[in-house]
């Protein structure tokens, strides 16, 4: 197969920087040796601004200290290609020509039509060979330029820590002093990339290098874009999921202090309809928004949903099969019919915020036939072209500066607060440059939700207790068809990988197994949510296979480890944190005395293995009622090479206090089509004295990397319940886990 077009030169010409020439499209070579890597991905907590530098550096034998970031402009080259050849639908297992084809021409395309993008767990794998190959190639450039300086074969030159050096001659030469050189050198055709017994900075424990900024509060977030002449927005949306204006009467709002502009907007790209108010100061204008009188027009299809009533209708649609088929093995309804003894469980999820640390933000102006966008946004070739349509520009007229995301987990790859904030600038007196931000109970109550969704797991044994089938067969709505109808008008279709993503993608080697889902259409919006379809998926999984342990009597690891002879790598990984925990030996009692025990779970997400062991106890929460209480998580993980271990392990635990927040209290309720919950108080995270000790062990390798920002949520929620099981002999099937 032919490699995707070339990733290095883009297609506008860096602009030019006096002693800084771009040597490509990822790196410039200043002449007081300072390297500035330019990168494509939004920096949200993951560390990924880091880990890109630490490619490049690492293949251009720069000095890590001298390495400085600058976020890449919007352009093909950066476009994300592994996040959607990893979203076609075939199992991992798959070696088919057909899966081999349909990533080569998914890569091909995604090059010239795709979109920037950081999510999908994608962003290392995705940068792993362009920002080597980058840096290899600059590299190639420096020595040529050096060897060209001394006339010395280049295979002479050796170039380490930001020197060429020529050792038979003793001379040697700084990156600086030659790149203006180097910069005017055609690229080199092929270059030799390292092998990781030469890797002097990758695979070492680095940290980020935004993170003393964060430390000392100089970091800017979207939120605290400061500009001249800066005003301030803010917004009350319809509180009816779908809703609209009907009327505002926004005079007593406008006569308040401060204020500089009341009026009603209407929703875009997904995003509700409500009104706005411009004000000099963020207080000015939220006491101006309480002010006004406004009428919601809620006659539409969501007015009489109602969640609970929802996901009941979603556990009866179980009942009437029809679901597509995502994978099977053999014939398991015949292997089932046949069966001595089935077992059989229903499981559930309810819909789920994103509550990212920072609220919605983006500051926006309009001036002169152009715009700037200032904002946290994931996918900044999209913000741009939804600010450019809101406003009638063209999208070469639209700048967007990306700046540092409190937090995204999938909420940022939507573009409806973008396109709100364009509209909102337009209304600002003099073109002045507007801030508009939501407060917390707005970005609660108007996001787009994890689906909910419902399970129903049966299996079946022979005789002498052996599995002889399984089907998994979930209902829920699917995010894909509504994410690309808001973003670029495509017309819904049912089928979507991410509804039955954690299901049917898994490494069991079932006898018998089929794996469907039926996607059900609802008056909510959903969009992508951590880990998306594996966040429940592995819960029902991981959940009823101890369900299935139990019912033979066997260990819950070993019952695993028999139906993984064929996925050493995945073996590996629970052996690991089996191991690591001391499973099998008792559990030590919490500190109030009660008595603890351990769950287990491994999966498969994005490429990358984990297995988890949760040591769980029960004890009475301030109001007396039963409170669960996870002491200790242990975590193993594959997840390729390790580019940087420091970021893998703080990943690992970022995924697992999200899926605990999630586990324990995450829930959105829905009555008459508006959202109950509004802030941290009733949709609360897991807090400090509730977090557990995470260890998390790494399993070496060389392979090509994984994901790591999602792959440690979708264990953590099974674990507990399996603990729960161990301890109780409770099975809890629903999310969030409640004792009764």
């Amino acid at each position: 197969m032919l490699p995707a077009r070339q990733r290095l030169n883009p297609s506008i010409a860096m602009p030019a920087r006096v002693g800084q020439p771009a040597l490509n499209g990822w790196v410039r070579v200043g002449d007081d040796d300072t390297i500035t890597v330019f990168v494509p991905k939004s920096e949200m907590g993951q560390g990924v601004h880091t880990a890109a530098a630490l490619l490049l550096a690492e293949e251009l034998g720069a000095e890590w200290s001298r390495v400085r970031l600058e976020q890449a402009p919007i352009d093909a080259i950066y476009n994300n290609l592994a996040a959607v050849v990893d979203g076609l639908p075939f199992h991992p297992g798959s070696e088919s020509a057909m899966k081999n084809l349909a990533g080569w021409l998914a890569a091909k395309s995604m090059r010239e039509f795709g979109v920037m993008l950081t999510g999908g767990s994608s962003s290392v794998k995705d940068l792993w060979l362009p920002m080597r190959q980058a840096g290899a190639s600059a590299r190639a450039m420096l020595v040529a330029a050096a060897a060209a300086r001394w006339s010395v074969p280049a295979t002479e030159i050796q170039a380490q820590a930001g020197q060429l050096t020529h050792a038979p001659s003793g001379r040697s030469v700084r990156f600086g002093e030659v790149a203006a050189a180097a910069a005017a050198l055609p690229l080199p055709r092929q270059v030799r990339l390292k092998e990781p017994a030469q890797f002097t900075l990758l695979g070492r424990d680095t940290p980020r290098l935004e993170a003393r900024a964060k430390g000392e509060g100089r970091a800017v977030f979207g939120i605290d874009v400061v500009l001249p002449g800066m005003l301030h927005a803010t917004v009350k949306m319809c509180p009816t999921l779908g809703g609209k204006v009907a009327s505002l009467a926004g005079a007593k709002a406008l006569a308040m202090p401060g204020v500089k502009s009341v009026f009603a907007f209407d929703g875009h790209h997904g995003g509700s309809a409500g009104v706005a108010v411009i004000a000099d100061t963020p207080w000015h204008a939220l006491k101006a928004v309480g002010a006004i009188d406004v009428t919601w027009d809620e006659v539409v299809p969501a007015a009489a949903f109602d969640s609970r009533a929802a996901l009941a209708a979603l556990v009866r649609r179980l009942d009437d099969g029809g679901g597509f088929t995502y994978h099977s093995v053999g014939n398991a309804p015949e292997a089932l019919a046949g069966a001595v003894r089935t077992i059989e469980a229903d499981y559930t999820a309810p819909w789920l915020a994103h509550a990212a640390m920072e609220p919605i933000n983006c500051t926006v102006q309009v001036h002169d036939g152009a715009a700037t966008v200032w904002a946290g946004t994931q996918v900044p070739g999209l913000a741009r072209r939804a600010a450019a349509k809101v406003l009638g520009l063209p999208a070469d007229k639209v700048e967007v500066r990306v700046q540092l995301l409190g937090g995204g987990f999938g909420r940022r790859l939507d573009v409806d607060f973008i396109a709100q904030s364009a509209v909102i600038a337009r209304h600002a007196p003099g073109g002045a440059p507007v801030q508009t931000f939501w407060t917390r109970a707005e970005d609660t109550t108007h996001d787009f939700y994890r689906p909910a969704c419902a399970a129903r797991l049966r299996a079946g044994f022979d005789a002498a207790g052996r599995l002889v089938a399984v089907t998994h067969f979930s209902a829920g709505q699917a995010v894909v068809p509504q994410l690309l109808k808001r973003l670029f008008g495509v017309p819904a279709f049912s089928f979507d990988k991410t509804t039955s993503e954690g299901a049917f993608d898994q490494p069991y080697e079932w006898p018998a197994a089929r794996f469907e889902h039926a996607a059900v259409e609802l008056p909510v919006p959903v969009g992508f949510w951590r880990a998306v379809g594996h966040s429940h998926q592995a819960f029902f999984k991981e959940s009823f296979v101890d369900e299935m342990a139990a019912a033979t009597g066997a260990d819950p690891v070993a019952f695993r480890l028999a139906l993984l002879q064929r996925h050493p790598r995945h073996a590996a990984v629970l052996q690991l944190a089996a191991a690591k925990a001391g499973w099998g030996t008792p559990a030590r009692a919490a500190p109030d005395g009660a008595k603890v025990m351990r769950g287990v779970a491994l999966h498969e997400s994005f490429g990358t293995v984990v297995a988890q062991v949760a040591e769980v106890s029960i004890s009475a929460d301030a109001s007396g009622r039963k409170a669960i209480r996870v002491h200790r998580v242990t975590c193993a993980v594959d997840c390729g090479f390790a580019v940087n271990p420091n970021h893998v392990r703080q990943q690992m635990d970022s995924g697992i206090v999200f899926g605990l927040s999630a586990a324990l209290h995450g829930a959105i309720d829905i009555e008459r089509g508006r959202i109950t919950q509004t802030n941290y108080h009733d949709y609360p995270s897991l807090r400090l004295d509730a977090c557990p000790v995470i260890e998390t062990h790494i399993v070496p390798s060389t392979a090509h990397p994984e994901g790591v920002g999602e792959p440690g949520l979708p264990p953590i929620a099974p674990a507990v319940a399996n603990a729960i099981f161990a301890l109780t002999g409770q099975r809890l099937r629903a999310l969030p886990l409640t004792l009764v």
